[in-house]
């Protein structure tokens, strides 16, 4: 049986994502326009920049420079990244540009939270409780619960199901003692250690324990399962995703230099498409931008619909003929 949406949301994070790790630095200007090229594809949700430290993120050293020379977009939502007080406190600046929520982060392996955010379990249910309390202060509402290694860990190894949903009852259990209105879960497979049959465990789990929230999928194709991981989660009725355009990016503190970064967005979308799954956004857009971001960033991508192209030529020739 299978719980196919009709439409899906995906959030672009390919700005953010790629630009965090490259390995030369990028000038300012090429990200605002890799930016503005997304806005016009038809995604509905950017991610745009990440308000981090300088010297953990050096690839987002101009973040206050590009969120204020993009070109907003009527319909599209702009969002940032940031893990602590003056992260929101920059972010906040720029109300008028982004859409400003906050996220309870957990992670499903300790051995990652204490190597990504030097924090066991218990020091990070506390640093999302001031996180929350400052975000709550500032007038930010908390409305996502994200779960970091959801499915194993290269600095742990395994994360079954039950560490899974323990983070994730971690999250909401936080969310009840401080209010928040969970919107979301957010499963993240931030390692590529996934595989389908994980996907339909965990998921399916998430949803028989909290049935009305949304659940996304943040997938990483590290060792090349990411679209099906993503078709698993639409099998499983999940109507959300992360995706970055042509594959960009990659998490910098997962110990795995080169490895491919989030499932590319491209490769979704034909995914969705192809299913009869509407998603909103022209695929050839989507692949002019992704050769654009490999132009910028002097490197191919790791996506296979950048080489092989879309169905859309061939489909018009083959009805011309």
């Amino acid at each position: 049986m299978t719980d196919l949406p009709r439409s899906v949301r995906i959030a672009e994070e390919g700005p953010r994502e790629g630009f965090q790790i490259a390995t030369t630095p990028v000038p300012t200007a090429d990200k605002i326009a890799l930016i503005d090229a997304l806005s016009a594809t038809g995604v509905s949700r950017l991610q745009v920049a990440s308000f981090v430290s300088p010297k953990r993120v050096p690839g987002w050293a101009d973040a206050d420079q590009v969120v204020a020379g993009f070109t907003p977009r009527p319909g599209v939502t702009y969002h940032a990244l940031w893990f602590n007080p003056q992260g929101l406190q920059r972010a906040l600046a720029f109300r008028d540009r982004l859409s400003i929520h906050g996220s309870i982060t957990v992670a499903a392996s300790e051995a990652f939270s204490l190597r990504n955010l030097n924090r066991d379990r218990a020091g990070q249910i506390a640093a999302m409780r001031a996180n929350i309390a400052e975000h709550q202060a500032a007038g930010v509402a908390v409305t996502r619960a994200s779960v970091q290694a959801a499915f194993g860990c290269n600095f742990q190894g395994e994360v079954t199901p039950a560490q899974a949903i323990a983070a994730v009852t971690d999250a909401m259990a936080l969310a009840a003692e401080t209010g928040c209105a969970i919107e979301r879960i957010s499963l993240a497979d931030t390692m590529g250690w996934a595989n389908p049959l994980q996907i339909e465990r965990v998921v399916g789990e998430v949803r028989s324990r909290w049935p009305g929230q949304a659940v996304s999928l943040h997938l990483h194709d590290t060792r090349g399962l990411g679209i099906a991981n993503a078709h698993a989660g639409l099998r499983m009725g999940v109507a959300e995703f992360d995706a970055a355009v042509g594959g960009a990016g990659g998490c910098p503190f997962a110990g795995h230099p080169g490895a491919p970064g989030n499932i590319a967005t491209e490769e979704l979308v034909l995914l969705c498409e192809e299913m009869g799954i509407a998603t909103g956004i022209d695929i050839d857009a989507l692949i002019a931008a992704g050769h654009l971001a490999e132009k910028i960033l002097g490197r191919a991508l790791p996506s296979a619909l950048l080489r092989g192209g879309s169905l859309t030529a061939f489909r018009a020739k083959a009805r011309a003929a």
